[in-house]
Parts: C-alpha cells; structure tokens; sequence
C-alpha cells in the first residue's frame, strides 16, 4: 500500500474512532448509570478542548523534530482516552472521567485537521492533490454513516462497553498506521531546501514578511489571507446549523408522530454527504470557492424544503439531497486551506479551522437545546437560513479583492489590490 493509501486507512480508522464517541459514550453512561446527562456530560468535556488545542497542536506539529512521533503519539494519546473512557466511565469519579475526556478531546484536531494537513506532502501539487483532498474528505463522511451503525450494532449484540473497545482497538489502528507514513519537513521542499514560501504570509503581506510558526501565526494567517477568512468564517457559521441538525431531525420526527424517522433522516444526510464528496467534491474544474458556495446555497435549499415537506418519505428525500450539496464542502475547504495556507503554519490552519468548526457545531447544538420548545419545522428552516446566509458571508468576504500569491520565486502573482484579471481553473 502507498504512503497515500495507509494515509487514508490512517484517517478513515481514526475518524471511525471519532465519530462514534458521541453514541458509545451515551449508551455506555446509560448502561452503567442510567442517566444520558451524565454521558452528555462527558461528551461536552470531549469536545470542548478542540477550539483551545487546536492551535497548540498546529504549532506543535510545525515545530516537531519527529514528526512520525507527534502524530502516532497524538493518536496513540487519542486511544489511550477511549480506552480509559470504556473503563472508568460509570465506575470512576466523576471529576477523574471528566479529566480523561479533556485530554482526550485535546488530541481530536489532530485527527481532524492534523491529519489532513499532511496530504500536501504526500500527492503532488495540481489535480491529483485535489483529487486527494476529496478521498480525504470522504474519510470523514464514510465514518460519520459507518461508525454509529458499528456502535449501536455492537451495542445492543453484547454491550456499551465492547463497542467502545471497537472505538479503542480503530483508534490504535490509526496510530500504528500514522508511524508508517512518510513525512517531509513542512518547511522544507521534497529537495532539502528551505522552501521560500514557508515563512511566507502567501497574500498576507509584503514579500519577505516572515510568518513566525508560533502558536497564533496560523490565526493571524487565518485573518490575514482573506481566502482562508471567508472559508473559515463562512464554515464557522454553517456548523452553528449542522450541529442543531441531529436534534431538530429528532424534534421535526416526533412533530410527525414517526420519533424513529430522526435518525433515518441524518442517515440519509450522511449517506448523500459521502455521495456528494465522491463525485461532485472531485470536480477540479470547479474553482474551490465557488463550489463551497454552491455547496452551502445547495445544502440550504434543501433543508428548506425539508423544513415543509408534509411526509416522513420526502423529508428523507430532502435531507439525502442536503447531504449530497454538503458533500463537496469539506473537499473545497481542504483545498482552499492547502493552496492559501503558507507551509510553516499549514498544520495550525487546518486544526484550527477544524477546531472552530467543532465548536461552532456544539454552540449549535447548545441553542436548539434552549429552542426545543419552538415548531420544529421553524427550527429546521433557521438551520436552512444559516447555510445560506454562510454561503452568502464566503462570497462577501471574498469578493473584496483578490490576495496576493508568492510563488516559488518570491515575487507576488498579483498585487491584493489589483483587479483579479481570468481566473485558472481550480484557483479561488
């Protein structure tokens, strides 16, 4: 297998891992202490780290001597808290349980945005990497439908606590993996030599203006390059929605009388979504920002239509068809990140932007949670509205002028301030 080929079966097992924390987690609290607050609980202490660790971990991926070591150590550091987690939770202390769940969580923008900014050194530059980012985000829709079937599936055949030991055992796979890829200094070329745009804020400022790889150099650089700030801010807004999506789906169902229908629904959305990202998140002829635009107004359309469709039947047809718009976000997302984000802080961009992502969902989750009470159908519309309105944020931030490029030579492409002149297919 090539080091591409063990790069995806190194993501695909850890975001198997992740992506079912959130059912393993409840139905452990609730085999062994009956309260699904109390795995709510454990879950918020999981998540909540990602948005302070992000950065942390970007920088400390830049600076690592041993890269094999930090990624196979985060990830073995990943399995470690699963596993603890499958042992202690229900019969630890509390504040001891909540402990692991924080350092654990800490780990996560390694296995979201860590990872994935690791393709730039193992596909060359061009069609083939953007071809690249869209298996890579393919990774995480294919663990977002497989991995709770797997837990409930293991779940209710013997108990909570071997299904998350399935969690654990996908999670050390990962790591055993990650120490079998190929690394490259991230600033360096595959030649040895220091690459001039390492250090270089690619349209974030005069050339020669070095980006120091501390732990807010790739914030500034997320600020500063204005097609990473409209990705990132749009994205941000549009997984305030995707996070209130699982509960409003559960709160439209039982509006219909169908309680089951929620989870068919976000099994349709996510089964489109790996659709999506496999065929529409691998046209390269599409520039990257436009297709994240398309990809927000699309997901937003639908879920409107959802918000009034009068049938459990086509519900499910509308929300199949908002994962099919969602699919190709995450691929455009990478690409804009690889293409914009200067090597040195490369790490820092693609976990912090997973990291406000992650956070952003939980905010999401948080409000509906206060808005329960409201028709359900409004609920949905106003996660509808979000998308929309995201898509609309990407296109007002980025239709500004046009950032300037430092090429290989050092010299900017284009002035920030200067018209954007014909546009390469694939550019922003």
């Amino acid at each position: 297998m090539g080091g591409f080929g063990r790069y995806l079966a190194a993501a695909l097992a850890a975001r198997f891992a992740s992506e079912g924390m959130g059912m393993g987690v409840v139905l452990l609290a609730l085999e062994r202490t009956g309260s699904a607050a109390h795995g709510a609980f454990v879950l918020t202490a999981w998540m909540a780290p990602h948005v302070l660790a992000a950065p942390l971990a970007g920088s400390a991926a830049a600076r690592a001597r041993r890269p094999r070591l930090f990624y196979a150590g985060a990830l073995a550091g990943f399995t470690a808290a699963v596993a603890a987690l499958a042992a202690l939770l229900g019969r630890a202390p509390v504040p001891v349980v909540l402990a692991v769940a924080v350092l654990g969580g800490s780990c996560g923008p390694v296995v979201t945005g860590g990872l994935s900014s690791l393709v730039a050194g193992l596909v060359p530059e061009g069609p083939a990497r953007d071809r690249a980012y869209g298996w890579d985000a393919s990774t995480y829709n294919a663990a977002s439908v497989t991995a709770p079937a797997a837990v409930g599936l293991a779940g209710a055949m013997l108990s909570a606590g071997p299904a998350m030991g399935v969690l654990a055992v996908s999670a050390a796979l990962a790591a055993a993996l990650a120490a079998s890829l190929p690394y490259e200094d991230p600033g360096k070329d595959p030649g040895g030599s220091p690459r001039e745009d390492a250090y270089e804020g690619r349209g974030a400022g005069p050339p020669g203006k070095a980006l120091r790889p501390g732990p807010g150099a790739g914030l500034a650089t997320l600020w500063r390059v204005r097609e990473l700030r409209a990705i990132t801010s749009a994205t941000t807004l549009a997984f305030v929605g995707v996070g209130a999506l699982t509960t409003t789906s559960v709160l439209l169902a039982r509006g219909l009388g169908r309680p089951g229908a929620g989870g068919v629904w976000m099994t349709a959305f996510a089964v489109g979504a790996l659709a999506g990202s496999l065929t529409l998140g691998r046209m390269t002829s599409v520039a990257p920002g436009r297709l994240a635009r398309w990809a927000m107004a699309g997901t937003g359309a639908a879920l409107g239509v959802a918000a009034f469709a009068p049938s459990v039947a086509l519900t499910a047809a509308a929300f199949a068809a908002a994962g099919v718009c969602d699919g190709p976000l995450l691929t455009a997302t990478l690409r804009i990140r690889s293409e914009h984000a200067p090597g040195a802080v490369r790490a820092q961009v693609f976990t912090l932007g997973a990291g406000l992502k992650v956070t952003a969902a939980s905010t999401g989750a948080a409000l509906v949670g206060l808005a329960a009470g409201a028709p359900a159908w409004t609920l949905l519309l106003g996660i509808a509205v979000l998308q929309l309105a995201a898509a609309a944020l990407h296109l007002l931030v980025s239709a500004r002028g046009r950032v300037a490029r430092v090429p290989a030579t050092g010299r900017p492409a284009a002035s920030a301030t200067a018209p954007a002149g014909r546009r390469t297919p694939g550019g922003p």
